[in-house]
């Protein structure tokens, strides 16, 4: 297969060293890691936001490095979380002082290394929370997960918190604010086509022309039914009422969505499910508040798509719609 990739072992610094070279004035990497932080954190008085996990998910997590969201990301080898060492070490470059909050998608390497790096932390005196997202419907547990998996639901855990840690939030009001949002929003995915990763330079799975997979993970993993492939109309339907009937929306409350692309769909098919998404929360009653389409976290160049919807209120909205200023998310 045909990869815009030099030497495949060398793939998440050289792309790395490309997004700090995009945007010197934004982003710093901090010496031997892959780490990328804020180029002017710490920030004084604010506290602080990381995040992290495997690439291949871009522009998850360190395109999401700015005013109002993250101060920090820490970015594994492909599809792989980062070592604790360097989960540590971006925790203490990005704290100020005011503590720093871990949003930890729920894999089982992320939690495990997150939950090392926050003891390391400490003891350096370092106060350190996190919240673990796990907006996955599509399984209770997988060959990653104890439990359901983080996927695309993190980048509203990302802004919320974000915008409460940049209006002087202290840490234990950031932190309940990400529970808020992992109580309030679900996702699933469907996939058209495997990924294919720069080191095995093939398909994660095998799958017919005629085939789609439902209920991917972001890893490449397969999904959980393998069925004929159906129309944007068919998938939208499939998969939102799932999110729907586990997250129990009721007509009259108001939503966000997110129709996110998996790396390699175009955004006109992307707009195509969103119009029906629309469709079958307005035959619910369900008020979309704000509708996100585009690629937010992905699985390297799978066709595919997943659909996020977050119940909102006035707290959400307001921390939702907050000044943002990031290389992936702008006001």
């Amino acid at each position: 297969m045909k990869k815009l990739v030099n030497d495949p072992s060398d793939y998440v610094d050289e792309m790395l060293d490309g997004m700090t070279a995009a945007y010197p004035d934004r982003l710093r990497r901090l010496d031997g890691t892959k780490v990328l932080v804020r180029a002017d954190g710490p920030v004084d008085g604010k506290v602080a936001i990381v995040s992290g996990g495997g690439s291949g998910h871009e522009p998850t997590h360190a395109g999401y490095i700015g005013d109002g969201m993250l101060d920090g990301a820490a970015s594994g080898e492909v599809f792989t979380s980062p070592t604790a060492n360097e989960l540590n070490e971006m925790i203490q470059a990005c704290d100020a002082g005011e503590g720093v909050l871990c949003v930890v998608k729920n894999y089982e390497g992320d939690v495990m290394n997150f939950d090392t790096a926050a003891e390391m932390a400490e003891m350096e005196d370092i106060d350190v929370a996190q919240v673990v997202v796990n907006d996955d419907v599509a399984v209770e547990d997988s060959l990653y997960t104890s439990g359901r998996r983080g996927v695309c639901g993190t980048i509203l855990v990302h802004k919320a918190v974000g915008a409460k840690a940049a209006a002087g939030g202290s840490l234990d009001e950031v932190q309940a604010v990400g529970e808020k949002v992992i109580d309030n929003v679900r996702t699933m995915g469907m996939a058209l086509t495997s990924c294919i990763t720069p080191e095995k330079g093939e398909e994660t799975f095998d799958l017919g022309d005629d085939e789609i997979e439902l209920g991917i993970g972001i890893h490449g993993e397969p999904g959980t039914e393998r069925t004929d492939m159906m129309t944007a109309d068919e998938v939208a339907e499939h998969l939102t009422e799932n999110v729907l009937s586990d997250l129990e929306v009721e007509a009259g409350e108001e939503v966000v969505t997110i129709v996110n692309g998996m790396g390699g769909t175009p955004l006109s098919e992307l707009f195509i499910v969103n119009r029906k998404v629309q469709e079958l929360l307005d035959d619910r009653g369900i008020e979309t508040w704000d509708a996100w389409v585009g690629d937010y976290m992905t699985s390297l160049d799978m066709m595919g798509c997943s659909v996020t919807v977050c119940r909102v209120d006035d707290e959400l909205k307001d921390l939702l719609d907050a000044d943002v200023d990031t290389p992936a998310l702008k006001d």
